[in-house]
């Protein structure tokens, strides 16, 4: 029975030590980084900024592979159905690990499926109106949907998407319920704010990156962006906090760095090391500030409870709205 039992307690001592030295020569191979959307957007610039410096720092290259559909669902469940040992990771986006498992009952996922590895990003988030607008600040466009409830009307890509849920926060805050001002569909980010320029909407509020051309060249004007700090590329134009309305912070585009469930604390704390380099590596702020984004790594018990609050986020707006994707 004793020998039975050395037999038993020697296997583990091995079992523990094999994993010890995995994790010690971690990583010897590629590590294959998930992108859950196409090649092009603001997902796929984060994945390939953290592949210029993650070399350096692990002595593996992180192979960025785009595994599109669903709106980010099958990269995601590719990632959270992977081996938790650290070489298929996933760039997490707002779209597929929060507005998707807070408003598709049948994602086919949870949001804190997941490992949490860390922040890496914010992408601006900002309200424009058009150049000759008499809706000049935020305190414009409150006063103008206070005094015209019903009236205003916005351009969106679709009720689902933060492009909608900005302005539905904004009028939740208001208190001026969901119907302050009409929703016009588009197809797409770039649209909604051609319906600007074109007047046929009084405003709009989406991703800098689909409206930086037409600010610089003087068509339409920032009123607001909702990050923290003000846009290195919009120095006059306010956040959010500064106009009097931080509730908006929670609508912001976002990347993150998850891993599949289950992985070691050894592997966890190994890309939080590496991801705190990254804050502090030149080549990797430039290249996320060149893609229009601003640099903000958490560690990964932050970006858990980041997380967890833009879900929440969603949720609440997607019940008050009554929107649910099938």
């Amino acid at each position: 029975m004793h020998t039975h039992h050395r037999v038993i307690a020697s296997c583990l001592a091995a079992c523990s030590i094999g994993a010890a030295a995995q994790t010690s020569s971690y990583p010897d191979q590629p590590i294959q980084l998930v992108i859950p959307f196409s090649a092009g957007g603001d997902a796929d610039g984060a994945a390939r900024a953290l592949a210029l410096v993650a070399q350096k720092t692990l002595g593996q290259p992180l192979v960025p592979v785009n595994r599109a559909g669903a709106s980010g669902g099958i990269g995601s469940i590719a990632v959270r159905n992977a081996k938790p040992d650290g070489y298929t990771l996933l760039v997490a986006r707002v779209g597929s690990q929060a507005v998707l498992p807070a408003l598709q009952p049948t994602a086919g996922y949870k949001w804190n499926d997941f490992t949490f590895l860390g922040l890496l990003e914010l992408n601006p988030y900002v309200c424009v109106t058009r150049a000759d607008s008499t809706i000049r600040s935020l305190k414009d466009l409150a006063d103008a949907l206070r005094a015209r409830p019903g009236k205003l009307n916005y351009s969106t890509s679709g009720p689902a998407t933060i492009l909608n849920f900005g302005p539905q926060l904004l009028f939740d805050t208001l208190k001026l319920g969901k119907d302050a001002a009409v929703q016009i569909a588009y197809k797409g980010g770039g649209e909604a704010a051609l319906a600007v320029l074109a007047g046929d909407v009084d405003f709009s509020c989406g991703n800098l990156s689909s409206m930086m051309g037409n600010i610089k060249g003087g068509k339409l004007r920032a009123i607001v962006t909702t990050t923290p700090e003000r846009v290195k590329d919009l120095p006059d134009v306010p956040t959010a906090r500064e106009a009097g309305y931080p509730q908006l912070e929670a609508i912001v585009g976002w990347s993150a760095l998850y891993g599949p469930p289950g992985m070691s604390k050894e592997l966890v704390e190994r890309w939080a090391g590496m991801l705190a380099g990254a804050a502090k590596d030149a080549q990797w702020i430039a290249a996320t500030e060149k893609a229009g984004s601003i640099p903000r790594v958490l560690s990964p018990s932050d970006t858990e409870k980041f997380a967890a609050d833009q879900f929440a986020v969603y949720e609440r707006l997607g019940r008050q709205l009554q929107i649910e994707l099938k």
